[in-house]
C-alpha cells in the first residue's frame, strides 16, 4: 500500500510539475503585470470595467460578438491579444488586458473601431512586459 501511495504522490507531483510548464510556456508568468495585487484591487473598486459589466442588451452583445470573432479570426494575434477583455456599454467598447506589443493593442482598437454599432472605443490594454 505503501508503494502504491508513492507511485500516486509521485504521479501528481510529475503532473503539477508539467501544468506549471505549460503554464509559463502559454506566457503565464508568476508576479507578472497582469496578476499583480495591484490591479486586482483596482478591478473590484468598481471604477473598472469588467467583463461583468457587459450589457446584455442584443445589439452591445453583437458588437462584442463581431469584435471577438475579428480578433480570434486572425492568426497573426497572440493569445493574449485574443484572450483581450470586450465590455461593451451603449456602443461603447472598453478593451483590457495585456498584449505582446504596441501593434497588437493598436490593431484590437482598429478592429473595435470599425465594428458595426460602435460609437467610442476606451483602449485600456497594456503592453506585456517582456
Amino acid at each position: 500500500m505503501s508503494k502504491r501511495l508513492s507511485l500516486l504522490t509521485l504521479a501528481l507531483a510529475a503532473g503539477l510539475m508539467l501544468m506549471t510548464g505549460l503554464a509559463r510556456a502559454e506566457g503565464e508568468t508568476t508576479g507578472s503585470p497582469a496578476e499583480s495585487t495591484e490591479r486586482n484591487v483596482r478591478d473590484r473598486g468598481g471604477k473598472t470595467l469588467t467583463p461583468e459589466d457587459q450589457h446584455q442588451d442584443e445589439s452591445d452583445l453583437q458588437i462584442t460578438a463581431n469584435i471577438r470573432r475579428a480578433i480570434t479570426d486572425d492568426e497573426s494575434m497572440s493569445i493574449n491579444a485574443r484572450n483581450a477583455k470586450i465590455i461593451t456599454r451603449n456602443g461603447v467598447v472598453t478593451l483590457r488586458g495585456p498584449v505582446n506589443s504596441a501593434e497588437e493593442k493598436t490593431k484590437l482598437q482598429s478592429i473595435a473601431q470599425k465594428t458595426p454599432g460602435v460609437s467610442q472605443v476606451d483602449n485600456q490594454l497594456e503592453i506585456k512586459s517582456p
